[in-house]
């Protein structure tokens, strides 16, 4: 990879940024589509129509995730979860699926436009997301396939462990972006890190 002008803190272009370590990655984690899922955990139909729609079973338990083919369901409260696919293709037609979780006593939204995800990758991963979190990182309270919702310096902010600690994936509104992406490489700056390319959730 080519080396980029270390001044340029905040750039998206792929590339070398800070000082010379090369611990530590950021990249886009793209999103295809987003579906908000609200109604009653204890709906066996709910769960049942959720399951055949997306290919997986929701998460019942609080900031667990599951995992489907090419979707991931993140816990967002006790009747809402976030179903996250890097495909358009891995969760289909949405008009249909409304209308079935209707049915089933649910209500379905499409967000696919309101968040922007990050994924922060390498050994200083946990302690350049706690300098912009209150989260306790630590592998013990924050283990792989887990998620958290708290802020990242005054934005609401989504994590989600998608693989082993350090690394973690964090979402934010779409609004907040450009802004949590330019905090992320500052604070990243002094340690050194590497734009990589975007690549898809999960």
């Amino acid at each position: 990879m080519s080396e980029a002008d270390p001044t340029t803190i905040g750039s998206t272009a792929p590339g070398h940024y800070g000082s010379a370590s090369t611990a530590l990655f950021l990249r886009e984690a793209t999103i295809a589509t987003a579906w908000n899922v609200h109604g009653d955990a204890g709906s066996a139909s709910l769960r049942a129509e959720v399951q055949r729609i997306a290919r997986l079973v929701l998460p019942m338990a609080a900031n667990t995730t599951s995992k489907g083919e090419g979707v991931t369901a993140l816990w967002l409260g006790p009747q809402s979860w976030l179903l996250v696919a890097a495909d358009a293709a891995a969760l289909g037609d949405f008009a249909g699926a409304r209308d079935a979780v209707n049915a089933a006593g649910g209500a379905l939204f499409d967000v696919s436009a309101s968040r922007i995800a990050y994924a922060v990758d390498g050994a200083p991963a946990a302690a350049i997301m706690a300098a912009g979190c209150p989260l306790d990182f630590h592998p013990r309270h924050f283990g792989a396939g887990q998620c958290r919702q708290s802020l990242y310096g005054r934005v609401p902010a989504l994590f989600y462990r998608h693989r082993e600690p350090p690394d973690c994936t964090m979402l934010v509104a779409r609004s907040f972006a450009h802004d949590v992406w330019r905090s992320l490489c500052t604070a990243a700056a002094p340690c050194g890190y590497t734009v990589r390319a975007a690549a898809p959730f999960g």
